[in-house]
């Protein structure tokens, strides 16, 4: 009788659903100040990594980001690999992670996304992403920069690889100027991924309750 309690047991720990993977990344926007305030929301729901660009930590406060959260820069994509052999940084994480969550996504980064270039640890991930896997952005710039006419070019470069945008907002922006280009907020992002995701759970379980 006690073994069988003790296979029903395990039984039940190994039918508890994981937590989704989430790889959370911040590009060089004056938005990266509100990434620590992003991971917070995740960390609750998910398993939460970050990666953030060299320009994203002039903005981005290593203290305000969730202890459990570990930060890797492109300093880690180098220090990691000595040899052939050794593991690649940007494909173990892309293979760690379920989703990928850009927040804020520059417009730097944007072009060189829409351009396919991978010249640090961020884009290296998603030049090797694997596109059955959901990949958000959230864009933050300057008005006339959202407005720019390379701006429409890359997002529909953007939306042909089935990335998901999550567009941005009117406000002041920290610039001074009045207009759309800021970075939506946290708890939207982080509803917005947690409800794709859950809803494609439903969808593959069969749409059960």
């Amino acid at each position: 009788m006690e073994n069988g309690k003790r296979d029903r047991q395990d039984m039940e720990v190994n039918t508890i659903p994981r937590k989704p993977r989430v790889l959370l990344a911040a590009s060089g926007s004056v938005a990266a100040i509100k990434f620590g305030n992003l991971c917070h929301c995740f960390t609750e729901w998910a398993e939460v990594r970050a990666v953030v660009t060299k320009s994203s930590l002039h903005f981005l406060d290593k203290l305000s980001l969730p202890q459990e959260v570990t930060l890797y820069t492109d300093e880690d994509e180098w220090s990691s690999w000595n040899k052939i052999g050794d593991p690649v940084l940007h494909i173990e994480l892309r293979r760690w992670a379920d989703v990928l969550v850009i927040a804020p996504l520059s417009a730097n980064t944007l072009g060189k996304i829409a351009g396919g270039l991978c010249d640090n640890l961020l884009t290296c991930i998603i030049r090797a992403w694997d596109y059955s896997k959901p990949l958000f952005v959230a864009p933050s710039m300057n008005t006339l920069m959202w407005n720019n006419p390379f701006t429409e070019r890359h997002l529909l470069s953007l939306d042909e690889l089935g990335i998901t945008l999550i567009p941005p907002i009117k406000k002041r922006l920290a610039c001074g100027d009045y207009g759309n280009g800021a970075m939506a907020e946290p708890s939207l992002i982080y509803s917005t991924v947690r409800l794709f995701w859950e809803s494609q759970a439903h969808q593959q379980s069969g749409g059960t309750s």
